[in-house]
């Protein structure tokens, strides 16, 4: 199985100065975890639930109403192909120790995520089994 067909297809990212607020609002209506960053036409990195609560809100010095993504997002992008193999894919998941992947063609746009979620409904269960092991150990 390839990337391309376990995907989220139509991903959207935003720029480094956008308001936390809007980025949680963003989560909360498409009931995802992350948002890509992209500036000038590339990904420049990713802010997750995670980064909000861990960077920012455990963070004394916090201001939510004035925060922006570059202030807790993760820099630099890791990213896979749709053209991949969905194993492939999984296999730099797991190196990585991430959740989600953006998906990029070969254009080098991002058309996609993939998430553990689509791996737990496409991938074989004994790829499945390993990814969620090594993901979601301890880091």
């Amino acid at each position: 199985m390839k990337v391309k067909d376990a995907m989220h297809k139509g991903v959207d990212w935003v720029n480094p100065d956008t308001p936390i607020t809007e980025i949680a609002k963003l989560m909360r209506e498409h009931d995802i975890g992350c948002i890509p960053i992209g500036e000038n036409d590339h990904l420049v990195g990713m802010v997750t639930d995670r980064d909000i609560v861990c960077k920012g809100i455990a963070n004394g010095k916090f201001d939510p109403s004035r925060a922006l993504a570059r202030d807790v997002m993760t820099d630099g992008i890791h990213c896979c192909r749709e053209d991949d193999d969905l194993a492939k894919a999984v296999h730099h998941m797991e190196a990585l120790q991430v959740r989600r992947l953006p998906v990029i063609n070969k254009s080098k746009r991002m058309v996609g995520m993939i998430s553990l979620g689509d791996v737990g409904r496409f991938a074989p269960n004994e790829l499945l089994a390993a990814c969620v092991k090594t993901v979601t150990a301890h880091h």
